[in-house]
């Protein structure tokens, strides 16, 4: 199929790719002439480990192409995806000016040049129910009637995009066009060959089951961060209580993970904007309202088992930090938990020095020359006084603590991911301090 995507970003640099290398052509559409530049030098312009495979192979198939004209791009394909950003406005609800934007000028266009042949214009992005509602209306105020608005909603994982869409739990089509049902279950089958369901639906189902998806799984998340926190008031491990909840098959392993908040571009974003289209259809989302609270509360864990190792005088301080990025495998910064830590260090006059695997370019944006930036993690050890670790990258989970404890001035470590063992920390000569466990004191 000839299929064009709307918007460069993650989703939408992720999906070309993979809908590339399925055999389609795809091009995708960007208003930003520099990444268009660096995607036709070939340049990646997002951090996602096995996207460089598909796309470099795709490019040189010639399957996957990269264009600034958005006419020439919705008049020569029949799919049209949009991948387009909906930041969290200052109310919390969903911003869908670049989505509306993207709709206006495409009905403007049709309706000049007189399209008659049939359109399929799918919303990938994630949007409040209605949305594709109020896009349809935009066509039918032109006269159009032979355009439908699709909900696709996307459920990537960032980490783990390429594996997702290539390898789907399930497709999520919201349409009751018998057409557009019929071309996206063609397009997608190839991608559920092992038997996972494409699921049609109604739009607004569609666009609900999106934000329900995300504010499960940040409530899982919250809830597990509150059982820590408890677990340390009363003793227990969250460890052991993780592992003997996560065997009950009703709850499954996945997202107990207890830490110092979920950030990225997702979770928090979704989750507000669903309270937000709640409140403004008169209904009170009290759990996902307690949710984003308790979220806040969580990222600034650290901060207070730091302020209290060193008995309120955090002035002067240097602290080492490993790990910026929202999660590991991304150079994701939206909402990552270590910015709002780090605010509240500098705000107490506290000297960072911090390294990450893929966020360090991404963390100057919102630090710039506040803090230093390390070469490598040892490097970040340097004159520290304790060392914070804030996202799990695989790299740091069997670190030489010799090392460690010859950089560092103090042998001490806050590990906000628990990715240590407690008994291993127990025998390391450390300070350690992590989430829902026993404080380990060195010996």
């Amino acid at each position: 199929m000839n299929l064009a995507v709307i918007g460069t970003g993650y989703v939408g640099l992720v999906s070309g790719t993979c809908f590339a290398e399925m055999g389609n052509n795809v091009v995708c559409v960007d208003n930003d002439p520099e990444k268009i530049k660096k995607l036709n030098n070939a340049e990646l312009t997002i951090y996602e480990p096995g996207l460089d495979l598909y796309f470099y192979r795709n490019i040189a198939k010639k399957r996957l192409h990269f264009t600034g004209d958005l006419n020439k791009v919705v008049l020569e394909n029949d799919i049209i995806f949009f991948c387009l950003p909906t930041p969290q406005g200052a109310d919390g609800h969903a911003d869908l000016k670049f989505v509306m934007g993207v709709s206006e000028q495409i009905a403007a266009l049709y309706k000049e040049k007189n399209i008659t042949q049939k359109k399929i214009i799918v919303n990938k992005s994630t949007v409040p129910v209605g949305t594709g509602a109020r896009v349809e209306e935009i066509f039918r105020q032109q006269g159009l009637e032979n355009i439908d608005v699709v909900s696709n909603p996307e459920f990537l994982r960032e980490g783990f995009a390429v594996e997702d869409f290539m390898k789907p739990d399930r497709i999520v089509i919201g349409t009751d066009s018998e057409y557009a049902a019929g071309k996206m279950k063609a397009l997608y089958e190839p991608f559920v060959r092992q038997g996972n369901p494409i699921i049609i639906m109604d739009r607004k189902s569609s666009e609900v089951t999106k934000y329900a998806a995300n504010s499960y799984l940040a409530t899982r998340i919250t809830f597990m961060n509150e059982i820590a926190n408890f677990c340390e008031k009363a003793g227990a491990d969250v460890d052991m209580v993780r592992r003997g909840i996560s065997t009950d098959t009703r709850i499954g392993k996945r997202f107990l993970f207890p830490g110092i908040g979920y950030g990225g571009s997702c979770f928090p974003k979704d989750v507000n904007a669903l309270i937000r289209t709640g409140s403004e259809l008169g209904y009170d989302f009290k759990i996902l309202n307690s949710v984003h609270n308790v979220n806040e509360d969580q990222k600034e864990v650290l901060y207070y088992k730091v302020k209290e190792h060193f008995e309120g005088n955090l002035e002067g301080k240097k602290l080492a930090i490993w790990g910026l990025s929202f999660k590991p495998n991304t150079d994701d910064m939206r909402e990552a938990p270590s910015i709002k830590l780090i605010r509240k260090f500098l705000a107490d006059g506290v000297k960072i020095r911090a390294y990450d695997p893929a966020a360090m370019e991404n963390t100057r944006f919102f630090f710039n020359d506040e803090i230093e930036y390390a070469d490598s993690d040892y490097d970040a050890l340097t004159g520290g006084e304790a060392l914070l670790i804030l996202t799990e990258w695989n790299e740091f989970r069997n670190p030489d603590f010799e090392e460690i404890r010859k950089r560092l001035k103090n042998p001490v470590i806050f590990d906000g991911r628990n990715i240590f063992n407690l008994d291993k920390m127990k025998n390391s000569g450390f300070d350690y301090y992590s989430i829902g466990r026993e404080k380990v004191c060195k010996k």
